[in-house]
């Protein structure tokens, strides 16, 4: 286990790496992602040595650069190098840029629900649809046993009521590393440990010591030779940031400053995340109309409708950009910069109450799917382009036991028996494009009890105006059929609903369609978003009533890597076959 060698005293360099690279081969567990491999080669060659030379000059703005900033903290620890290491180093953060990308979407496990499903069927539906990173609000160690040997990454959760103990208590904290998460460590792929969950805006009493909290679970892990794998921090709510439009003038709230300021300090010193709880839901709801509903959406905004922040004449498209750039501001406001914002929890509700009317499925996908669009190009936001906004989806199941309005309890993308409300895509942006409108699954069909002329009038609408493809449903085609105008309408409001969806579609047509997981493709007839198969995969959007059944790992779930098997046989031949 590499990060337990330490300081590599009795060790060459290249043995060492050596025996990390059969620890690799031998290992049940897939191999960790390279850029742990890099951080090893960084304590490898890493001595404290005063040293400058232009090769250093020359790296450190890439490093400075680099978007997992655990490099970064590592290769600072590492100390000055000799120029030949910082020749070989620089070569090798070349090689690894090639073979990496910082920026995921995750998603968060919620438990506060009635009918949670098993461990195991858990991680057969991450698996299956290629999720390979999630958050949990607690240590649960079946739920970390069962993520075992899988390469996902995890962040695993320190409950609110379990704050004041560990922040009082350095016992108390190395207890609660050595059962929840050295005894997991390398099998379970934990990587971050997120210390309550908006603390400072649900349990202000606790303020005080949730940077000892902190303090004490960091030195902790550094006792267990862990510090570099897992990094700690804890998420906050918008509610921490006093005014957070327009993002330039973005300040913490006052009440906070002392604890901020510590925090902050905190993560620069370890090289950790600030923890954002970014939901442009309750930021649009609560604005009463101040801002477009295709602003909090990602979706393409009207010329006149353009939002600015009036100092830095920065455009955003999207309320999400906003938020996380009003952290950046509020941070720079006391004097803090370079530490990257994860936010740890974003999402939209796909059900509502009476008056909740944006909380609908519509909206939840084309937030998720444009969100996921959006972050997984690493375009960061307008104030730090270069930072990648690695974001966890609120949440992987409906969790009816929530308290509070309808819609709190409806932000899910599963049922309990592990079907589908709405499909996502939660692959790399390549993936994405191959079905750029990220509907698979999805359809948008007629209601058979719909008025006739009410929804003639829509199906003229749509294959006119709306822009939809209707040549299949002419006469002669496959999806033609003169006595079913609801079959009909449904394919022409589909193809409009997948064609347009992205950019403000929507599935209504005069209240005449509905959303449905039920694939209506026949015969040849095939619906836009179908994959091939004309059965359900979900049903309509209540919850499904049929027994959870095992799901095969798809070609998202895989945990083969031989990418970064090549990889770090080629780099274990490097320095080799070098002299260093």
């Amino acid at each position: 286990m590499f990060w337990k060698i330490g300081t590599f005293k009795g060790f060459s360099s290249n043995y060492a790496l050596f025996q990390y690279m059969i620890h690799c081969l031998v290992s049940p567990a897939p191999l960790p992602p390279l850029r742990f491999s890099f951080l090893f080669v960084c304590a490898l060659f890493g001595r404290k040595r005063a040293f400058e030379s232009p090769w250093r000059t020359l790296f450190q703005p890439l490093l400075e650069l680099h978007p997992d900033m655990k490099t970064r903290a590592f290769c600072r620890f590492s100390g000055q190098m000799s120029s030949s290491r910082w020749k070989i180093c620089a070569l090798l953060l070349v090689f690894f840029y090639s073979f990496t990308s910082g920026v995921y979407v995750g998603i968060n496990i919620g438990t506060d629900m009635s009918n949670l499903p098993s461990p195991s069927e858990i991680v057969s539906i991450l698996q299956h649809h290629g999720i390979k990173h999630v958050r949990l609000f607690d240590a649960d160690h079946q739920m970390l046993y069962a993520l075992a040997n899988t390469g996902i990454e995890v962040m695993v959760g320190v409950p609110n009521g379990q704050i004041l103990q560990i922040g009082e208590s350095k016992t108390e904290a190395a207890n609660w590393i050595n059962k929840n998460i050295a005894a997991f460590v390398p099998a379970t792929n934990i990587t971050y440990i997120a210390v309550g969950d908006e603390v400072l805006t649900t349990i202000p009493n606790a303020a005080l010591v949730l940077v000892p909290a902190l303090q004490f679970l960091e030195s902790a892990l550094l006792a267990a030779n862990l510090n570099f794998q897992v990094k700690v921090s804890s998420p906050h709510s918008m509610g921490v940031i006093q005014k957070s439009f327009p993002p330039s003038t973005a300040t913490f709230n006052s009440t906070w400053n002392s604890v901020m300021v510590q925090y902050l300090q905190f993560l620069k010193n370890t090289g950790s995340s600030f923890m954002l709880n970014a939901q442009p839901y309750y930021g649009y709801t609560a604005g009463g109309g101040i801002f477009p509903l295709e602003y909090a959406l990602f979706r393409m905004l009207n010329p006149n409708k353009q939002i600015v922040d009036p100092n830095t004449l920065f455009s955003y498209s999207n309320m999400f950009d906003a938020m996380v750039d009003a952290a950046y501001y509020s941070m720079e406001a006391v004097n803090f910069s370079a530490i990257p914002v994860i936010v740890t929890a974003t999402g939209w509700p796909w059900f509502g109450g009476a008056n909740e009317k944006d909380a609908d499925v519509d909206n939840a996908l084309a937030y998720n799917s444009n969100l996921i669009r959006h972050v997984l190009n690493g375009s960061g936001t307008p104030s730090q382009p270069s930072l990648p906004i690695n974001t966890y989806i609120s949440a992987l199941f409906n969790e009816d036991l929530r308290s509070g309005a309808v819609s709190e309890k409806n932000w899910g993308l599963f049922f309990p028996n592990g079907t589908t409300v709405y499909s996502l895509n939660f692959g790399d942006v390549a993936e994405l494009d191959t079905n750029s409108t990220g509907l698979v699954g999805v359809f948008c069909i007629a209601l058979s009890s719909a008025n006739r002329t009410a929804l003639k009038e829509g199906l003229d609408w749509a294959c006119g105006p709306g822009g939809a493809n209707c040549s299949a449903i002419q006469p002669g085609q496959p999806c033609y059929d003169a006595n079913d105008l609801v079959a009909i309408a449904s394919y022409a409001f589909n193809d409009y609903y997948h064609r347009m969806q992205a950019s403000g579609g929507t599935c209504n047509f005069g209240n005449t369609a509905t959303i449905t997981q039920v694939d209506p493709s026949h015969g040849s007839c095939i619906f836009a978003g179908s994959t091939g198969s004309n059965t359900s995969s979900g049903g309509s959007f209540s919850p499904p009533t049929s027994a959870f059944g095992p799901i095969s790992p798809g070609n998202g779930g895989s945990t083969s890597q031989p990418t970064e098997f090549i990889s770090l046989v080629l780099l274990s031949a490097l320095l080799f076959f070098i002299n260093l």
